[in-house]
């Protein structure tokens, strides 16, 4: 359970066990907690009752920098420093070799772009040097270079263009293999090959099951994916 002041609930018995590999998308309208939930996991709150376990320990036995060195993230906006290429994606790791960025690169289906630039992975980016889609890259080869063993993804294609985002969601694709992956969703249609999509309305889990299941449910979740509701 979790609340910001004490006389408004937010998050309710709210129970959950997540397994190794599995990709959990979190579906609701806005208010209903997804960002809360994900500020708890990385514990920028802690909770009022109940507990986090990563691997059966509790994580506010953990500090909070081992805790976030377990996560990526790549988010629906980019944050990219005015600095190189190579200074960017090294961000999380920045003893990385030249080998170790290149191959992250390549990984996150970025190193082509990166390599058409006037100094290559030397070439000093500002906000508005490089695409939509090529800052997602970027953000894509940070975290594939870290090899962090959870991810948190908010809407990572979102504002990219159709053409661009076929590119970043096979980068997506790439990093997601193998790790326990939290997706915040606003386009349903990006959450159909979740092992698990959580609804959730007022901090509560109102509905869970994989896409077919809900659809099957005719509930919030069908509502939402039919526009029937408003999903923000």
């Amino acid at each position: 359970c979790f609340r910001y002041v004490p006389e408004r609930p937010l998050i309710s018995d709210f129970s959950l066990d997540v397994r190794p590999g599995q990709r959990i998308a979190i579906v609701g309208p806005t208010g209903c907690g997804k960002t809360t939930l994900i500020n708890l996991l990385m514990r920028f709150y802690d909770v009022d009752s109940g507990a986090i376990s990563v691997d059966g320990a509790d994580i506010r036995r953990m500090t909070r920098h081992d805790l976030r060195g377990r996560y990526g993230m790549v988010l629906q906006d980019t944050w990219l420093a005015t600095a190189t290429v190579r200074e960017n994606i090294t961000y999380g790791k920045p003893d990385a070799t030249d080998a170790e960025i290149e191959a992250a690169a390549k990984a996150a289906y970025a190193h082509s772009f990166i390599r058409r630039l006037p100094q290559g992975y030397d070439t000093v980016i500002r906000e508005n040097d490089l695409s939509a889609g090529q800052r997602q890259l970027i953000c894509i080869a940070r975290a594939m270079l870290c090899l962090p063993p959870m991810l948190i993804l908010d809407e990572a294609t979102s504002s990219i263009d159709t053409r661009t985002e076929a590119i970043v969601q096979r980068g997506m694709d790439k990093l997601m293999e193998g790790r326990t992956v939290f997706v915040i969703a606003h386009r349903l249609s990006t959450v159909r090959n979740s092992q698990a999509i959580l609804v959730l309305e007022h901090g509560r889990i109102i509905e869970r099951g994989d896409h077919e299941d809900l659809l099957a449910q005719k509930g919030k979740y069908y509502q939402l994916y039919t526009g029937k509701a408003e999903l923000s």
